[in-house]
């Protein structure tokens, strides 16, 4: 896992580069032309955190109505829904679930231009898809997801923001922002807070997570990547509806980790910090300015769309290490398999 988690900016690189860059214009490009009126997403586990990224993206970006799929009404259920003016986006490191393959399937019967977002250009995703996009994330050794769910993330951005642009090309100011992101990412993960801050939480007995905006799948991935690797319950909400009723749960023995960007998602997390001061709950922050009352991990600033490529990654140094501390083996969490085939 912190192989995994340290070849990051390099993948990063990776996709910016001409090759894999290019092939994703060439998408955007095909997506623009035939002019979706809405997009829907289905994905599972850490790359349904990356879908809903995208889901975020194409409403803020591109204007366009924008949900996730529940596979199983499609596989379970039977439904066959009218999907015809859609772009149905099957998002999957692995591209081997059964039920994503079998909802773009079911998608481009009825019309649907769909997409394929995977780490495995041949997988059975891949394979049903009228267009397919190679995270190029390379192999991943870990059970827990790292390097893929970040490049998901780039790879999403580079094809909205594609589409946006009507030919598939990154603008030239949106190219050289995302080409400093390596360099960013890499600075990020150097920083050794995460690792200071897991011996204080051993022996937590559960912890909440939370942000809003494009923060909130962050928030949501970093609640999975700590049940993954140390079977602490974490429950992650937006920071909308931890003010609707689980504040309550908040004390000085839950911790809460607090992801706070600079953009509207994270000014919209001023009414929520002072709440968990009021109940003195243990709060960490990762963004790039300092919360009074709050441990900071900090994250250079950035755009507030690119933010979740940078936040995410002292959250998954400090799963890692937790893990550790606690004395579980975060390669190999107990029950899981790389491949999680559901129906």
């Amino acid at each position: 896992m912190a192989a995994d988690t340290d070849e990051q900016p390099a993948g990063y690189a990776r996709l910016l580069s001409t090759e894999h860059a290019g092939a994703i214009a060439r998408v955007a490009a095909v997506i623009a032309d035939r002019r979706p009126r809405h997009v829907v997403f289905t994905a599972r586990g850490t790359s349904d955190h990356a879908a809903l990224y995208g889901a975020y993206l194409a409403e803020i970006r591109l204007g366009l109505p924008a949900g996730l799929a529940s596979p199983s009404a499609v596989t379970v259920y039977g439904a066959r829904p009218d999907l015809s003016d859609a772009l149905v986006v099957g998002v999957s490191q692995s591209g081997g679930s059964p039920d994503l393959a079998e909802v773009l399937r079911t998608a481009r019967a009825s019309g649907a231009l769909t997409l394929a977002v995977t780490n495995a250009p041949d997988s059975p995703l891949a394979g049903v898809a009228e267009l397919s996009v190679d995270i190029a994330a390379g192999h991943e050794r870990a059970v827990a997801a790292t390097k893929t769910y970040t490049a998901e993330l780039l790879a999403l951005l580079m094809l909205v923001e594609g589409i946006r642009a009507g030919d598939g090309a990154l603008p030239a100011d949106e190219r050289a922002a995302l080409d400093a992101l390596p360099g960013l990412a890499a600075r990020t993960l150097a920083d050794e807070t995460p690792a200071q801050l897991a011996p204080r939480y051993r022996f937590a007995a559960q912890l909440v997570t939370t942000g809003r905006g494009y923060a909130y799948p962050t928030a949501r991935e970093a609640a999975l990547k700590l049940m993954e690797t140390s079977y602490l319950p974490a429950l992650a909400f937006s920071g909308a509806d931890l003010l609707h009723g689980p504040l309550a749960m908040t004390d000085p023995d839950v911790p809460v980790l607090a992801v706070v960007g600079s953009g509207p998602g994270g000014r919209s997390m001023g009414e929520v910090l002072p709440r968990l001061g009021e109940r003195r709950a243990d709060v960490v922050v990762v963004g790039s300015a300092d919360v009074p009352g709050a441990t900071r991990m900090a994250v250079p600033e950035v755009d507030e769309r690119y933010a979740p490529l940078l936040d995410i990654l002292p959250l998954q140094r400090l799963a890692l290490a937790l893990a550790l501390a606690r004395g579980e083996d975060p390669d190999a969490p107990r029950g899981l398999k790389k491949v999680t085939a559901t129906m």
